[in-house]
């Protein structure tokens, strides 16, 4: 069977499009996909929220050594396309996966969207409708004195089936989930159709504690590599705390430890079990989208590559 045929059907006789490889932080998810592409004259496109941004490396998790497969470089798109500071979002992610999609399928290669950014892969798998939200600094402005705990239940409000956990992980965050809901309100979105998209999705998953212990070696690794000096570089280069704290995870508590505000010990205890608390709202979502009617395949990310490459390719076949 040539690559053609092998994309041309599935069970449903519809033609294979994209792959989409999914899966908490940690599992693997950046080699597996470049050795998937490498192998069937794919190209990866990131489905990473933070990946996005240029000079923040370590902290996202780039790993630039994973696109290279056997000495050859497997290209790789929606990495370092935003500076620092910037809010890129789900609405600016349609729309260059939707391009770069596109680009990809005119040069005859295949897409192969990888990620763990749950909302970003829903969001083209499913279609959303989506529009951009321009900033109402005067609600903004009302909101600002309003804690966390006060703006979450002013979103429940507005949006009783809210199940994106981190519209209310801090309240910057809180307040532009809000002002998104009220201009829906008198903006619904518009009929933005996309071409149609028949992906295969693979899931990656641990057993809990060997997620977990990945996860805690990959922080240590990164801390020896340099992650804390990333964030200072981007601080001394005009960044404010605030604008670091907003991306989440490390960067906030590498902030907080930087700026004084907690202990190398309290950083390293309180980031590890945000990371573990994060990839559990991570694998929570994906099987979010599996009840919302998204067919996903789950490997055992403890098995060898070539055994995940050729359960990929036989579900292909």
């Amino acid at each position: 069977m040539n690559l053609g045929e092998l994309f041309s059907m599935n069970h449903h006789q519809k033609k294979f499009n994209l792959v989409t490889i999914l899966g908490p932080t940690a599992s693997g998810k950046t080699g597996i996909a470049a050795n998937l592409a490498a192998g069937i004259g794919g190209e990866v496109i990131s489905g990473d929220s933070r990946q996005v941004y240029r000079r923040m490396n370590l902290g996202t998790g780039k790993d630039y050594d994973d696109y290279r497969v056997n000495g050859i470089p497997v290209p790789y798109h929606l990495i370092d396309i935003a500076d620092p500071g910037e809010h890129y979002n789900v609405f600016r992610f349609r729309q260059d996966f939707l391009r770069v999609f596109s680009e990809i399928a005119a040069r005859g290669h295949f897409p192969v969207l990888c990620g763990g950014s749950g909302l970003y892969i829903e969001a083209v798998l499913n279609d959303y409708q989506l529009i951009q939200v321009p900033p109402d600094h005067e609600l903004r402005q009302a909101l600002e004195t309003r804690n966390l705990d006060e703006l979450t239940e002013i979103l429940k409000d507005l949006k009783p089936s809210l199940h994106n956990i981190t519209d209310i992980v801090n309240t910057r965050r809180a307040i532009r989930a809000i002002e998104i809901e009220k201009y829906y309100l008198s903006h619904p979105p518009g009929e933005t159709r996309q071409p149609e998209i028949f992906s295969l999705n693979i899931g990656i998953r641990y057993e809990v504690n060997t997620r977990r212990n990945r996860i805690s070696e990959r922080l240590e690794r990164r801390l020896s590599d340099g992650m804390i000096e990333e964030v200072e570089k981007l601080l001394v280069s005009g960044l404010k705390p605030e604008d670091l704290i907003y991306y989440g995870l490390e960067y906030k508590y590498l902030t907080l430890y930087i700026t004084g505000a907690i202990t190398r010990k309290q950083l390293h205890e309180q980031l590890e079990i945000a990371i573990h608390q994060f990839a559990k709202r991570q694998m929570t979502w994906f099987r979010g989208m599996e009840r919302r009617g998204t067919d996903i395949h789950w490997i055992d990310g403890t098995l060898p590559m070539e055994e995940k490459i050729a359960f990929i390719m036989e579900l292909l076949a």
